[in-house]
């Protein structure tokens, strides 16, 4: 398929369709003139889409990289043949780059806090990564690209102030709570049934939340309330976070499936 026939496939809407052609440029970039190339921060639900076009499109030199294992934003790096990951990572010019701001005493900040203050700068979502809030201050993932605002513009957040330095990406603190685990049974095995388990919802509400494309499946706005679930699957529902289908135990004395999920918030 050419570029035109991938996007009319893959994309989803307008916004969507811009998305994906700037990575096959990017992608291009990496290919036909061998130069490292790679996307802004995406989200799950776009790096799903990536992925599948990529699938389709033949690329196998790409991978996907936050900062650290399991970052939620990631950027997507395409390689051209001379370059391998590693040498992707240790590059002095990496293009993902970690700050860190360490709070005043007494200061509670939370992750709108941060956001807002770098949305007062600027600096555009698709910037920055994943923000690691922990007690006392918060590492911020963020392209290379905007070093230079943050460290020369950047003071604080809400009242406080306070003075961003860049860490090594191996120096950014990943603080992740255990999952909360859920057992419960449903009559069948349905996005709706196991939504409702998950998130403590009707099933009736959570078919809403289907219907309204605020429920990802596997990274996928899905729209279907009985589209099957498999063990280890992963639902999102904006607002509630995530959960993972952990386990199918088989069937009660009243014929209901058992599950056990792990609930991330």
């Amino acid at each position: 398929m050419n570029k035109t026939e991938l996007l009319d496939r893959f994309a989803r809407d307008g916004e969507e369709r811009i998305l994906l052609a700037r990575a096959l440029d990017r992608l291009a970039l990496a290919r036909e003139r061998g130069v490292p190339a790679h996307t802004e921060f995406l989200p799950p639900e776009q790096q799903a889409a990536l992925s599948d076009l990529l699938a389709a499109a033949g690329a196998t030199r790409y991978f996907f990289f936050g900062g650290f294992d399991g970052a939620e934003r990631q950027v997507c790096a395409f390689l051209p043949d001379w370059q391998e990951r590693d040498d992707w990572l240790a590059d002095a010019d990496c293009p993902v780059a970690a700050l860190r701001c360490a709070f005043p005493k007494g200061a509670e900040l939370a992750h709108r806090d941060i956001l807002g203050a770098l949305m007062g700068l600027g600096v555009t979502r698709e910037t920055v990564g994943d923000l690691l809030l922990y007690d006392g201050g918060c590492d911020v993932i963020t392209l290379r690209s905007a070093l230079p605002i943050l460290l020369s513009q950047w003071e604080g957040a809400g009242r406080w102030r306070f003075a961003p330095k860049e860490i090594a990406l191996g120096e950014a603190r990943v603080e992740t709570s255990p999952p909360r685990l859920v057992r419960d049974s449903v009559a069948a095995l349905r996005l709706d049934a196991v939504a409702a388990a998950g998130f403590s919802l009707s099933r009736a509400r959570a078919a809403e939340l289907i219907a309204a494309g605020r429920v990802l499946l596997d990274h996928r706005v899905c729209l279907k309330p009985d589209k099957t679930v498999g063990e280890g699957s992963t639902l999102n529902c904006r607002g509630m976070g995530k959960c993972v289908l952990k386990e199918v135990c088989g069937l009660s004395r009243k014929g209901r499936t058992q599950i056990v999920l792990e609930l991330y918030r």
